[in-house]
Formats: structure tokens, C-alpha cells, sequence
């Protein structure tokens, strides 16, 4: 079921919500991560989004990946899961949400690398030792991507 938060939130408004969501860290041959400049928050984050009704979190990220970058991944390994507090997070129009997000790391892809404009202003790949300003929720995770790897 396609757009199945935005269902739900027609019927519990900005209420906290647990949601579901799936992203990917993808790496070039610099182990330069990707991020997304998104629309929603101004802010810079990896590429992911919402699991659907009925959909497996790797095709949740090959999905988003491919909608938000132009990218097509290949060769998922699951990097980590992140929830509780530190996955809260308060939108700009008030709609509240714990995410339970797993991240996979990528450093096999094909495609040309495009922002699609409706949910990303931009894309590049940063440094990981000179990041934008990120998302809050997703600092957390950068932060464990560095001490992976080392910069």
C-alpha cells in the first residue's frame, strides 16, 4: 500500500508514530558517502524512506535509492538498526516519529547520479571527515559509518 503513513496520519494527525524505514550508505572508490539534500527539512541525509505495507526492507532501499539518487544498488549488507531516542524526530510541519531504521551499506551501483527534485534538492558524495549540516537522526549513524572507516 503506497503512501501508508500519510493514511495514517489523516487519521491521528502529528501524534508520535513508530515507522519503519530503511536507508542506504553508499560509497564510492574514496569511501565518500553519499547524501541526499533533502526537501522536506533543508537538511542533508543518506538516501532511504518508509518500508511500505508488505515490502522487504532491501527492496525498501533499492526503491528509494534509485527514486531519490538516479543509483541502482547492488551487493546490500545490512550495516545496522537504529531506534529509540535517538530516531525521534519532529518534522517541520509537527509530525512526530520513532523510527526503527535499518541502514545498509552499498559500495556496488550503476546509474547516473541525479537529485529526482521532489524529495532531493541535491545529491553528492562528502568526505566523511566534512559533512554538511545532517539530519539530527542520521548523525548517529554517520557517526558509527567514521568509526568503520577510517578518514
Amino acid at each position: 500500500m503506497a503512501d501508508y503513513i500519510m493514511k495514517v496520519r489523516e487519521k491521528v494527525g502529528t501524534m508520535p508514530l513508530v515507522v519503519s524505514v530503511a536507508g542506504c550508505l553508499i560509497l564510492d572508490d574514496q569511501d565518500r558517502v553519499l547524501l541526499q539534500h533533502r526537501t522536506d527539512n533543508h537538511h542533508w541525509s543518506h538516501p532511504g524512506g518508509v518500508v511500505e505495507i508488505g515490502e522487504a526492507v532491501e527492496d525498501t532501499v533499492t526503491r528509494e535509492v534509485l527514486e531519490e539518487t538516479g543509483l541502482r544498488v547492488q551487493e546490500l549488507e545490512l550495516f545496522n538498526i537504529y531506534s529509540g531516542d535517538s530516531q525521534h524526530y519532529v518534522y517541520p510541519n509537527g509530525d512526530e516519529v520513532y523510527f526503527v531504521n535499518v541502514i545498509y551499506i552499498c559500495k556496488n551501483y550503476e546509474g547516473i547520479l541525479a537529485a529526482d527534485q521532489d524529495e532531493s534538492k541535491d545529491v553528492q558524495f562528502f568526505k566523511l571527515g566534512s559533512l554538511p549540516e545532517m539530519t539530527p537522526n542520521n548523525q548517529i549513524i554517520l557517526d558509527d559509518l567514521k568509526k568503520k572507516i577510517v578518514i
